[in-house]
């Protein structure tokens, strides 16, 4: 039995020796990586959650299916709006706000976690925090749906529950603040030009009052138009007057009394027309020019009028469009809470290092049999 044993000892020690190599680059550091994954790795907990950021009347990112479902419920998905708030919940932002919220630190500093896979500082530095962050959570955006996956693994399931539901949270108020902001700067040049087409009306009504005052004139078109009517029933009287003075003359000597006070009434009527028709065109203060200072002025009135109105009904679109536009996050799977520990996949991973070390391995082998041979 003892030469047996003996013999086992020195066939194995003499097989360790034969494969040396092939022991300290593929054999040792696969045990060591079996004994940390399966001996000391914490489990950690995964929660998910699958939301979608939708505007109202944006095109449907997939024509059928899952699409025209996501579609029916508020809108088409924008993978655009919807890379957006990824980047935020991935942010220093987003880290920050997390940390002042559910206390990030204390979170992936617990008794549990293994001392590879832990925070390793207490008080990290936001860079620190945010690097370590993103290696415990994930935010997948599909090009097919629009749907944002959101995944967060920690050391407890209550922990990756809470900060899954917090990042939700964050992901809403970051589109509420951009609905705010989007808003504002939608309607701003419309309220700008409102204002200008606003205070050209103002100035254009404080031209037409001031004109009134200095003129004394209420309405020049309402003043030429009965001036006009005056002098056109002036001329009336003066041609009726000149006819019923014709006609006396024919028949009565030029020393009547009657012919001369008909041409008395005739002369004075003259006098009248002449003084009136000279008041409408001629002289300071004319009906003529006060009417077409008085016409231009109601131009730029009425194109100052126009102008407000096209300028208010821009504005009233600029507020639609802007509202149609609004982002909203509809959500599409709740976070979970995880009953089993997703991570560290350990089987998956041992086998992974012992393939890629077995890889290097035969790599080395083959450059040194190579070696030996170009030089043999």
């Amino acid at each position: 039995m003892n030469n047996a044993s003996s013999t086992d000892q020195t066939g194995l020690l003499g097989w360790l020796r034969a494969h040396r190599n092939w022991c300290l680059i593929v054999l040792l550091p696969t045990v060591f990586v079996a004994v940390y994954y399966y001996l000391v790795a914490s489990d950690q907990y995964e929660s998910e959650a699958h939301f979608v950021v939708k505007t109202s009347d944006s095109q449907p990112a997939a024509p059928s299916g899952l699409g025209q479902a996501l579609t029916l419920v508020g809108g088409a998905s924008s993978e655009r709006d919807a890379l957006l708030i990824a980047d935020y919940l991935k942010s220093h932002d987003a880290v920050s706000a997390l940390q002042s919220r559910v206390g990030l630190t204390q979170r992936y500093r617990r008794p549990e976690a293994d001392i590879l896979s832990r925070l390793w500082f207490a008080v990290p530095t936001p860079e620190q925090l945010q690097r370590y962050f993103n290696g415990k959570s994930d935010v997948d955006v599909s090009s097919e749906t629009g749907i944002t996956v959101l995944k967060v693994r920690s050391f407890r399931p209550e922990d990756s529950y809470r900060i899954v539901r917090e990042l939700i949270q964050l992901g809403e108020g970051r589109v509420n603040t951009l609905n705010r902001r989007n808003y504002a700067n939608a309607v701003a040049m419309a309220q700008r030009q409102v204002g200008e087409a606003e205070t050209n009306l103002s100035r254009v009504q404080g031209q037409i009052t001031r004109f009134r005052s200095d003129e004394r004139d209420f309405n020049p078109q309402i003043t030429g138009a009965t001036r006009t009517s005056m002098v056109s029933e002036l001329q009336g009287q003066l041609a009726v007057a000149r006819a019923q003075e014709s006609s006396m003359a024919a028949v009565l000597s030029s020393n009547s009394p009657q012919l001369i006070a008909v041409r008395q009434r005739v002369s004075a009527l003259s006098r009248q027309v002449d003084a009136e028709t000279s008041k409408l065109s001629q002289g300071p203060g004319n009906v003529a020019a006060g009417m077409g200072a008085y016409e231009e002025i109601k131009i730029r009135q009425e194109m100052a009028g126009k102008q407000f109105e096209i300028a208010s009904a821009a504005l009233q679109r600029a507020r639609e469009d802007a509202r149609r536009q609004q982002l909203f996050v509809v959500p599409v799977v709740d976070a979970n809470m995880p009953v089993r520990a997703l991570y560290p996949e350990r089987t998956k991973t041992v086998i992974t290092a012992f393939l890629a070390l077995q890889l290097i391995y035969a790599i080395g082998w083959l450059i040194a049999a190579g070696v030996k041979e170009h030089a043999a």
